[in-house]
């Protein structure tokens, strides 16, 4: 009789173990899963601004060929995009999960806007510049451009929302502490005063 009451025990120790490993498996792989959506959303997120700083040495030139004395302007431009490309390589790797290095990445992209903002009123002074095709098409560009890093970091800063607020739910936010950096929160995207629209690109 004893026997079978202490294999009654281990059969229900056994099945209480299991069960709390299916438990502590569902709440890792959700958090796996919004942790992937997030860093999907990154690279998007990447992607645009890549793609503003592959516009800005065109269109530096095309401005150059116009407004050749304004050399500080461009000097700041071109500052700012190398700015972008040293933080980039370091943070990238790991920004979704370190708010500082998030903090350095997203400091770099603001210079470089403040940069081309500067170009841009540069550009009013030089009407001239309508009149070429190269800078029309480099102006649509920029512009539509601008507007995509508006539209993806907020799809951003939605999928972070979505992973912290599983993160710090009850009982998750214990499961999550097992794992260490592995499940940290996630950084927003936060806008600077006035920077809630995308720079004004209109000539």
């Amino acid at each position: 009789m004893g026997k079978w009451i202490a294999l009654a025990v281990v059969a229900v120790l056994v099945f209480v173990v299991l069960i709390g490993a299916l438990f502590v498996a569902g709440i890792y792989n959700s958090l796996v899963a919004l942790d992937q959506k997030t860093q999907a959303q990154w690279g998007q997120v990447e992607n645009v601004y890549q793609r503003r700083a592959d516009l800005v040495p065109n269109l530096v030139e095309t401005v150059k060929g116009a407004a050749a004395f304004e050399q500080d302007t461009f000097t700041a431009v071109a500052e700012a995009r190398a700015q972008v490309g040293q933080v980039s390589a370091g943070a990238l790797e790991n920004a979704t999960s370190d708010p500082q290095a998030f903090a350095r990445f997203q400091q770099a992209q603001d210079a470089l806007s403040s940069a081309l903002s500067r170009l841009m009123v540069v550009v009013e002074r030089y009407p001239e510049l309508n009149a070429t095709q190269a800078f029309r098409d480099l102006q649509a560009q920029l512009e539509g451009t601008e507007n995509r890093i508006a539209v993806e970091r907020m799809r951003f800063n939605e999928a972070a929302q979505g992973f912290n607020t599983r993160r710090l739910s009850f009982p998750t936010n214990i499961v999550a502490g097992f794992f260490g950096a592995r499940f940290n929160e996630k950084p927003y995207f936060e806008a600077q005063a006035g920077a809630d629209q995308a720079p004004q690109v209109k000539f």
